[in-house]
C-alpha cells in the first residue's frame, strides 16, 4: 500500500513538474516575443479638400466601365469617357508625365520630373497600380442599393457606387496626390510609373500583362510595385484591440479546372449503373469532402509572429506558442470561411452543366471548379490532388488558359518593405502593421517578371460589414477614408522618390 502511495505521489510530483516547466516555456515565449513595430513619429495631416476630391471620384463612378470576358469591348466608350475625365481633372500631372495607351484601353504614365538630372541613377523605378474596370451589379439586386450603383451619390459622409473602393478609389487617390505634388513643384528622384489596367476583373491579360510586357521589352526593372490588396482591418482580428494594416507580400494562385464525365446517352427508362451526372456528382462530393490540407507557414506564420506581441490575454499566449497550440488555431480558423481561406488552398464548385431533356440520359456532364492556391501549392499539385481524389478515369480534367501559380513571396527584410511599413505608421499612427496573404488575384502578379517586391495594400479602414460590399451591394467609400488614401499615396511618393 505504501509503495502504491509513493508511486502516486511521484507521479503527481512529475505531473506538477511538467506543468511548471510547460508554464515556464509558455511564459518565456510570450515575454521574449517582443514587438516588431517600427517606432516612427506621426506626420502632420496634409490638408485635403474632401468635397472637391469626392466630386471627382463621384464623376468617375458614373462611367460604367464594366469588364466582360465575353464582350471585352463593351465598356470601350465608358473607358474613353473616364480617361478624358482623368485628363481634364489632373492637368498639372498630365503636363509633367508621359501618357501611353496599352492594349487599346489601359493607361501607362511615366513621371520623371522636368529635369532628368534630378533623377538618382542608384534608384530604380517604382510602379503604382490600379484598375479602371469594375464588376457588374448582380441582376435583381439594384433595388437593394441605398443609392443607385452608378450615380456616384455623395451622401451621409460617403461616396456611393460601384468602383468607389474597387478600384477607382485607389486610382483617383494616386492621381490626386500626384496632381497636388506636381503643382507644389515636387519632382521625383526616380521614375514613377502609374499603370492603370482596364481588365483586372477578367484576369488583366490585355491590360496589366501588356503593360508589364512593354516595360520588360524596354529593359525596365522595378524596385517595387504597389497594387490594391489588404486593408486596415478594424475589429476583425480576435484578441487585437488596435486596427491592423496588413501588407500583402504574398498572393494566392488561381487555377480553374473543368471536369467532364463521359457516359452512354440513352432513354431514362433504362438507366445504366453509371451515368454522367452521377459520376460527376460523386466526384464533386469527394472534392468537397477531401479538401486540401491547412497550413500555417510562410507569410501566414510571419503574420502571426508579428501580431503575437500586440495581442491580449490568451490570444497572445497562443500565437507566441504555435508549436503547442497550432491544432487549436487551425480548428478555429476552419470555422470561418474568410479565415480558413488564408491557411489552405480553397476548393469552390462554381459551374455545373448537364442534360437538356427530362427523359434523356446525357452523354456528358461538365463542372467547373476554382482553386485559390496558397504559396507552396501549384497548378500541377492541385491537378494531381483532383485526379487522386475523384479516382475515375472516365472524368477528364482540363485547365483554364489563364491559370497562374502563386507569384513569388516578397521578403520583409528589404529597405523598400521597411519604407512602406514606415509610411503606413506615419499616416496611420494608431495601427499595427504586419505582412499578410492576399487571397484574391490582383494585376500585380503580371509584374513578377520585372520586380521581386510587390506590395498589395489599399490604405483604407474596413470592418467585417465593409467586406461584404466588395463586389456586393452598397459599395461605398467614406469621405474621411478617401482623404486618408490621398495622404498615404502622397507620403509614399515622398518617402520613395523624394
Amino acid at each position: 500500500m505504501r509503495r502504491l502511495v509513493r508511486i502516486i505521489r511521484n507521479l503527481a510530483l512529475l505531473l506538477i513538474a511538467v506543468i511548471v516547466i510547460l508554464a515556464g516555456v509558455l511564459a518565456f515565449n510570450v515575454i521574449s516575443h517582443g514587438s516588431r513595430q517600427i517606432q516612427v513619429a506621426a506626420i502632420p495631416r496634409v490638408a485635403v479638400d474632401a468635397q472637391a476630391v469626392a466630386a471627382r471620384l463621384s464623376e468617375a463612378i458614373r462611367f460604367r466601365t464594366i469588364s466582360s470576358h465575353e464582350k471585352p469591348d463593351q465598356h470601350a466608350e465608358a473607358l474613353r469617357g473616364m480617361q478624358a475625365h482623368i485628363e481634364k481633372s489632373f492637368p498639372a500631372f498630365h503636363a509633367a508625365a508621359k501618357r501611353e495607351i496599352v492594349g487599346q484601353y489601359s493607361l501607362l504614365y511615366t513621371w520623371e520630373g522636368s529635369d532628368p538630372k534630378n533623377l538618382d541613377p542608384k534608384l530604380p523605378p517604382i510602379a503604382l497600380l490600379a484598375h479602371q474596370d469594375v464588376v457588374p451589379v448582380a441582376p435583381g439586386t439594384e433595388k437593394d442599393w441605398q443609392q443607385p450603383p452608378f450615380d456616384g451619390v455623395i451622401a451621409d459622409g460617403f461616396i456611393w457606387g460601384r468602383g468607389s473602393w474597387d478600384d477607382k478609389g485607389n486610382l483617383y487617390s494616386m492621381l490626386e496626390a500626384a496632381e497636388t505634388m506636381t503643382k507644389g513643384g515636387f519632382r521625383p528622384k526616380r521614375p514613377i510609373y502609374f499603370a492603370f489596367g482596364h481588365d483586372e476583373e477578367t484576369a488583366g491579360t490585355a491590360g496589366a500583362k501588356g503593360i508589364a510586357a512593354l516595360l520588360a521589352s524596354r529593359g525596365v526593372r522595378l524596385d517595387f510595385v504597389v497594387d490594391e490588396g489588404l486593408l486596415i482591418t478594424e475589429g476583425m482580428i480576435k484578441g487585437l484591440d488596435k486596427s491592423a494594416a496588413l501588407i500583402g507580400v504574398a498572393e494566392k494562385g488561381y487555377a480553374t479546372l473543368v471536369l467532364n464525365a463521359q457516359a452512354t446517352p440513352g432513354h431514362s427508362s433504362m438507366p445504366p449503373r453509371d451515368t454522367a451526372i452521377g459520376m460527376l456528382s460523386a466526384a464533386l462530393a469527394r472534392l468537397e469532402d477531401h479538401r486540401l490540407p491547412m497550413y500555417i507557414r510562410g507569410t501566414v506564420a510571419e503574420m502571426f509572429d508579428t501580431l503575437a506581441p500586440e495581442m491580449n490575454g490568451f490570444n497572445r499566449v497562443v500565437l507566441s506558442n504555435l508549436w503547442l497550440f497550432k491544432p487549436l488555431l487551425l480548428r478555429e480558423f476552419e470555422k470561418n470561411g474568410p479565415s480558413e481561406a488564408t491557411i489552405r488552398t480553397t476548393t469552390a464548385l462554381t459551374i455545373f452543366n448537364a442534360g437538356d431533356k427530362d427523359n434523356v440520359l446525357p452523354g456528358n456532364a461538365e463542372a467547373t471548379v476554382n482553386f485559390r492556391m496558397i504559396p507552396g501549392d501549384t497548378q500541377a499539385s492541385v491537378t494531381d490532388h483532383v485526379r487522386s481524389t475523384i479516382r475515375n478515369d472516365r472524368i477528364s480534367i482540363k485547365p483554364f488558359p489563364d491559370n497562374t501559380d502563386p507569384p513569388p513571396v516578397t521578403g520583409t527584410a528589404s529597405p523598400s518593405f521597411q519604407m512602406f511599413n514606415r509610411t503606413i505608421r506615419e499616416v496611420f499612427p494608431d495601427v499595427i502593421v504586419a505582412p499578410g496573404l492576399m487571397v484574391g488575384a490582383t494585376d500585380s502578379r503580371h509584374f513578377a517578371g520585372i520586380t521581386d517586391k510587390i506590395f498589395r495594400f489599399s490604405p483604407v479602414r474596413a470592418n467585417s460589414d465593409d467586406l461584404k460590399r466588395f463586389h456586393g451591394t452598397n459599395e461605398r467609400l467614406s469621405l474621411e477614408g478617401y482623404a486618408d488614401m490621398i495622404r498615404f499615396y502622397r507620403r509614399l511618393i515622398e518617402n520613395a522618390a523624394g
